[in-house]
């Protein structure tokens, strides 16, 4: 490995970590975090689909434990838990089955 691409690496690693300790996120430190595009991350923010902040009108900002809220948003239950829910409200309709 040559210089410079050790210098890339140490680059990656050092801007993955800023983007994991700082709260305030730039719009490229959020795109990298989330694993998006930059272009997915401005169409969210078109959209209004994600949370951001715009102090001066132009720079897009994302403060990190929003992002983290917002990707954990819509969570799917896995198929044991949707089993024991259905088990649970078996329970609970005992012998109202059918006296309707």
């Amino acid at each position: 490995m040559c210089n410079e691409d050790l210098k890339g690496l140490a680059d990656l690693i050092s801007a993955n970590i800023l983007s994991t300790t700082k709260e305030v996120l730039t719009a490229e430190e959020a795109a990298r975090y989330m694993g998006m595009s930059m272009s997915y991350v401005y169409k969210l923010t078109n959209r209004g689909l994600i949370p951001f902040y715009k102090p001066t009108g132009k720079m897009v900002y994302f403060k990190r434990t929003e992002l983290e809220q917002w990707l954990l948003a819509n969570r799917y239950a896995t198929n044991a838990e949707l089993e024991e829910r259905a088990e649970d409200h078996m329970r609970q309709e005992g012998g109202r089955l059918g006296k309707r």
